[in-house]
Formats: structure tokens, sequence, C-alpha cells
């Protein structure tokens, strides 16, 4: 009766992956997920839509044939997740629609921006971006989130969609986005990791504070909807000083390393896995989270319904 912070299923973002295949694939690294086909991944949001997670967020597995090192295919409109919005919302008009906008899933370097002479080159990724995000609103996508941690790219993409005529799609900005250890499962989920170097030189210091409060008022002033911190786990006193910095909603991403970790302790019978995912979100909510995005979504979802 006193408990003060309490998790909803309507708290959630469902991270899902898609592929161009027709079957489902399993995830090694990440038990329980699947790279799904384009009829799974309509069974499987809809299925956590049916038990009241209200959005879903999606990520491609891209052939490699496709990449190229100014992945021109990640605004084609005819690809992947074109054709998966327009088949999620078919069938479930109401279901929010996020997508990712950045460059690594599509480029053959494997970084979220174009790399000349070993160097991102930040003002040429930001065009792209905004073709991503224009191409992601044609398809019906309800809120796009650049994840690529570039300069300025908020404006651009806010001011690119109310040109195209999409002013009511929102945009969820990464904006405290750490350069962190506990992306490898991801990247082995989509094949999107560096070719070469790190993503150290665009993504946040993880021994830095101020830096996420200035990126804070940035993309608020760029014209953010919501706002982001990832990893959550690790973050939650970056989560707490974000909430205290804005009045935006804030959002955290439970990332594949937090999940996998959580997954392989409870299957050697070390830690209860229930408990742990509803404690461990509990506490990313404690800390002033108003979303998360998280790869427990729908089994949340199920235990609170059941």
């Amino acid at each position: 009766m006193v408990r003060e912070i309490s998790l909803s299923a309507s708290d959630f973002i469902y991270p899902l992956f898609v592929h161009e295949g027709s079957e489902d694939e399993v995830i090694d690294a990440m038990p329980g997920c699947r790279r799904w086909s384009m009829a799974g991944l309509v069974k499987e949001a809809g299925e956590a839509y049916a038990l009241g997670v209200p959005a879903v967020v999606l990520f491609p597995a891209v052939d490699g044939s496709l990449k190229n090192k100014t992945a021109d295919e990640c605004w084609n409109d005819a690809g992947l997740i074109p054709r998966a919005i327009k088949g999620l919302k078919a069938e479930y008009p109401d279901l929010v629609v996020v997508t990712d906008v950045a460059l690594d899933p599509y480029n053959s370097d494997g970084h979220d921006g174009v790399v000349r002479e070993g160097e991102i080159v930040n003002d040429e990724t930001v065009e792209i971006l905004v073709k991503q995000a224009v191409c992601h609103a044609k398809a019906g996508a309800d809120i796009v989130s650049p994840s690529d941690m570039m300069d300025g790219r908020v404006a651009a993409i806010r001011s690119g969609l109310d040109e195209a005529g999409y002013a009511d799609v929102s945009i969820l900005s990464y904006t405290a986005k750490y350069a962190s250890a506990y992306y490898g499962p991801f990247r082995g989920a989509l094949d999107s990791a560096p070719k070469g170097g790190d993503k150290k030189t665009y993504q946040m210091d993880y021994a830095n504070v101020s830096e996420s409060i200035r990126e804070t008022i940035l993309d608020e002033e760029e014209g953010a909807d919501m706002v982001m911190v990832k990893p959550a786990g690790a973050y939650l006193d970056i989560i707490y000083r974000m909430k205290q910095t804005t009045t935006l909603p804030v959002a955290a991403y439970q990332v594949s390393g937090e999940y996998l970790m959580i997954k392989s302790a409870a299957k050697a019978g070390w830690v209860d896995e229930k408990a742990v995912v509803l404690e461990s979100l509990t506490g990313i909510k404690r800390a002033g989270a108003d979303i998360i995005l998280s790869y427990f979504a729908k089994d949340v979802a199920g235990w609170l319904k059941g």
C-alpha cells in the first residue's frame, strides 16, 4: 500500500531485431531473443502489445551485400525497416513504432558515422541521418530515435522531418550514450561491430557526469521530445541527474550485456531470474526513468498480468 515505485507494462519499449530471412533465428549471445522474420516480428510485437506493452523499437540485421561506406541502404524506402514498419502498422495501427536512426547496421565500416581517412565525418553523417529519419517517418514510424551521437543531429532531424511534412513524428534522442563494454551481445546480433578502431570519439566517456547534463540541455534546445541514458544499470546516477535537469520524459536502455548477465546467472542457478529482473528494472525506474527499453519487456508484462 505504501510502495513508492511500481512497474507497469506501459513503462516499456520492447527492442526487436528483424532480418530478411523467412525463418526466425536464435541469437546465441542473447538467449530468448531472435532475429525475427517479418511474420515473426509481427507476431512477437502483437503478443507484447496484447500484454500491455505500448511500443517496440526496431533494429535491422542487414545483409552484408547491402552495406557500403555511406550506408545508402539506411534510407531505402523499400528497405527492411520501412517494410517492417508498414507490416506492424497494418496489423496494429495503435502500436507505437520506434526506429533506430544510425548508420552502423548499414555501414561497411561498422561505425555510426561515415569514415573518411580513419575519422568520423560528423556533418556528412548528419545529412544521411536526416534522410534515414524521413524515410522511416514516410513508412509510418511514430518516433525516430537517433543513437549515433553525432553533434547537431537532433536539430537537423527535427528540421528535416518538419520540412518533409512529418511534424508529428517525435524524436527520442540517445542523449547520454556511453562508450560501454555492455554492448557486445547486441553488436553480435546485428554484426555491427566496428571493423577498425572504436566508438570513443563520439560516444561518451563512462567516467563523465557533467557531459551528460550538457548533452541533455543541447538536445532539449534542439527539439528532442524525449531523452535517453544508455546503458541503464551502471548509470543510475546519470538517469537521476538527467531527470533533475529536464522536464522532458527520460528513457533508459537496459542493454544486451545487462540482459545476458542476468540470463547467464539465472541459467547457472545462481540467481532467481524473475526476482532480479523486477528488482533491476524497479531500480531503473526509481532512479528517474519514465520509459525503459528492455529485452525483458514482454516477460515482465506477462508476469505483471499473471
